[in-house]
């Protein structure tokens, strides 16, 4: 296929060709792996600043995206590949073949510099999901910061760089441009740009932005930003998120709010407990969505309602093809014991969907939300269960609020039960939007 850049992919090529650091903010379906893969082509080949290339991904966006992308276009046609997934032999075989462009899913990064036995000799890298790096503590952090140093020129990709606030960003431009912008220690950004929050004592919990830090941090990474939003630069299909309010009956009522009151509950099969905040919030999503695991692991039911609110939207769809979001496995298999429906995991899978084969489909936002085109085989997503991460909620959406989606309309559902913790999860995930949005508005680029 012949690659007809837009004028905004023209742009976003030659900030990465003139910008050995950069992190480019490109929305979901702006076509940033080719946009990448064009610049990398221009870098090799043409000016000869490139030789030899990483690409970091999430693990099915490196064995299905990159490689597909590569073999789609024509310009791309004299790169070669190699893709370091699998097993152990068959990552080394990939990395023996000293390709122009080695791609390995994050989650192999640290193997690759620490455990491989394979001189690290790439001098540009490409991370794609930035926000994959925004955890400092994390295995994959720390081993990409030991060969920083070795790298010439490195790209970072998202289209959702700070989906739980500003916090995140300090770890994502340290591997970027090892410090120099926002500071080489997290202690030295928290303490220029927030104050502390909530605390215990001398334990912090959470932390706010100082007056005017939003816009210094903005302007301080400002010179190796770019971002773009899908709906400046694309006539994109309509967007129509709504909600399916279900309603738990007084015992169900009665049930759920002992357990949020006094964490611990009684059900028919076992008993429940939550140490903490953070365990309780999952337990009541489980109540919310309608099971609940008990402490030895046995799935107790609670609630059908989401179930039957699923049933009236297959009807209400009268054939069309439904992609439906789960997050706790109870939810798939519940889902599975009242439907046939098809899990996509696999590549052939993701084809069989875009053919129209699939006519109920589920993914897990962890697995399926970086990524992944799925826009060909319907218009319609069911959220079945919610999660608190902005980043796999707004990367699942554009699964099929994307660029090449057939459709006029798209169609988000969120089956919520009322008054319960979906509808502060709904809450929190529009707050953390307003924060994110802040910052693409901030370092968007300004295009003649």
């Amino acid at each position: 296929m012949i690659f007809t850049p837009h004028e905004y992919q023209k742009y976003a090529i030659k900030y990465i060709e003139t910008h050995p650091i950069a992190a480019v903010l490109l929305d979901m379906g702006l076509g940033k792996t080719v946009i990448s893969l064009t610049a990398i082509f221009n870098l090799l080949f043409d000016s000869f600043e490139a030789h030899r290339i990483l690409v970091v991904a999430p693990l099915r966006v490196a064995r299905d995206t990159w490689p597909t992308e590569i073999e789609k276009w024509q310009h791309l046609s004299g790169l070669t590949y190699s893709v370091a997934v699998g097993n152990l032999k068959e990552r080394k075989a990939a990395l023996m073949l000293n390709a122009d462009i080695t791609i390995i899913n994050r989650e192999n990064l640290s193997w690759l510099i620490d455990d491989s036995g394979i001189p690290f000799d790439y001098d540009m890298i490409v991370l794609d999901e930035l926000s994959s790096f925004k955890n400092h503590r994390s295995k994959r952090f720390k081993a990409l910061m030991k060969v920083r140093p070795k790298v010439d020129r490195i790209i970072g990709l998202t289209g959702t760089p700070s989906s739980n606030g500003l916090m995140d960003l300090w770890a994502e431009f340290k591997v970027l441009d090892m410090g120099k912008r926002l500071g080489r220690f997290i202690s030295q950004y928290r303490t220029t740009y927030f104050s502390p929050d909530k605390r215990n004592g001398e334990i912090v919990y959470s932390y706010k932005l100082l007056p005017y830090a939003e816009e210094k941090i903005y302007k301080k990474i400002s010179d190796i930003t770019i971002s773009m939003k899908a709906r400046d630069f694309l006539k994109m299909p309509e967007l129509i998120s709504s909600k399916y309010e279900v309603c738990l009956s007084k015992e169900e009522r009665k049930r759920y709010e002992k357990m949020k009151q006094d964490l611990v509950m009684q059900l028919h099969g076992g008993e429940i407990t939550a140490a903490n905040a953070a365990a309780l919030t999952g337990k009541l999503s489980q109540l919310a969505n309608g099971a609940i695991y008990s402490d030895d692991g046995q799935v107790i039911e609670f609630h059908d309602r989401k179930l039957e609110a699923l049933e009236d939207i297959i009807e209400a769809a009268n054939g069309k093809p439904l992609l439906v979001a789960y997050w706790f496995r109870h939810d798939l298999e519940r889902i599975k014991e009242r439907f046939t429906i098809r899990e996509i995991t696999t590549s052939n899978d993701i084809k069989e969907w875009n053919a129209g084969r699939i006519p109920l489909a589920a993914i897990h936002p962890a697995s399926a939300g970086h990524g992944l085109n799925l826009q060909a085989g319907g218009a319609t997503l069911v959220w079945f269960g919610l999660t608190w991460s902005l980043e796999l909620y707004q990367q699942t959406n554009a699964r099929l609020w994307r660029q090449g989606q057939s459709s006029s309309t798209v169609v988000i559902q969120h089956i919520v039960t009322k008054d319960t913790i979906d509808v502060q999860i709904l809450d929190a995930l529009d707050r953390k939007d307003k924060t994110q949005l802040a910052l693409i508005n901030a370092v968007k680029a300004v295009m003649k």
